[in-house]
């Protein structure tokens, strides 16, 4: 039976994706010599582990609307759930690698994306846990199916600048904000009965002044 184990060895930007994606690649290695695995369909939760990185004053003052007042970030700071993502590997034996595709959001109503906006530098820390099923050559060569245990699992660092650089070359100095729609309609029929041309000019009508100032 497949003994298991994963490492993730980098994350790259996928190149031309209709959204922006992260490839992570995954090394897969099985500690069974000379065994051939079939197929394995994986399943990854990914988590930030949000407590296993410091952060300057300026990344603190960013994140209060995740967090809250830094004097009270050690009763709020908990890891959070990013994504989830699927990847099917094809047969192998001994060691492999696959590409683990993570689509990526710029939603502000996300916290993940709250979390990596935040971030000036450095690294993001992140829990990668598996599960799945393998298919692979049992006695006699007959195709034998077991489950991966929730217990796999690794970690990984990905640098703050790969999720930024992708993020602009996909939304170049924008971002996504999502409305509720009759806040939405609101804010449209004050653009269209003051002649604003774009949705820039329109919340900067509406925001006072002080508050523009401000921030």
């Amino acid at each position: 039976m497949p003994d298991l184990s994963f490492k993730i060895e980098d994350a790259t930007v996928v190149p031309f994706a209709a959204a922006p994606t992260l490839a992570f690649k995954l090394r897969i290695e099985n500690a069974i010599a000379g065994e051939r695995v079939h197929t394995v369909a994986l399943r990854c939760q990914i988590q930030i582990d949000v407590t296993r990185r410091c952060y300057t004053a300026e990344e603190q003052s960013r994140m209060r609307d995740l967090f809250g007042k830094p004097d009270r970030w050690s009763q709020t700071l908990r890891s959070l759930l990013w994504t989830h993502a699927n990847v099917v590997v094809p047969s192998f034996q001994g060691s492999t690698t696959a590409d683990l595709p993570v689509p990526c959001t710029f939603d502000f109503n996300v916290a993940a994306t709250k979390y990596f906006e935040g971030l000036t530098d450095g690294e993001i820390p992140l829990h990668l846990m598996f599960s799945g099923t393998v298919f692979y050559a049992g006695t006699n060569d007959v195709l034998q199916v077991v489950p991966i245990s929730w217990e796999q699992e690794t970690r990984f660092k990905l640098p703050v600048k790969v999720w930024r650089d992708m993020m602009d070359s996909y939304y170049p100095n924008c971002v996504w904000l999502s409305l509720r729609r009759d806040v939405f309609e609101r804010l449209y029929q004050y653009k269209v009965h003051h002649g604003i041309p774009t949705w820039e000019q329109a919340l900067e009508r509406v925001l006072p002044v002080e508050e523009m100032v401000s921030s």
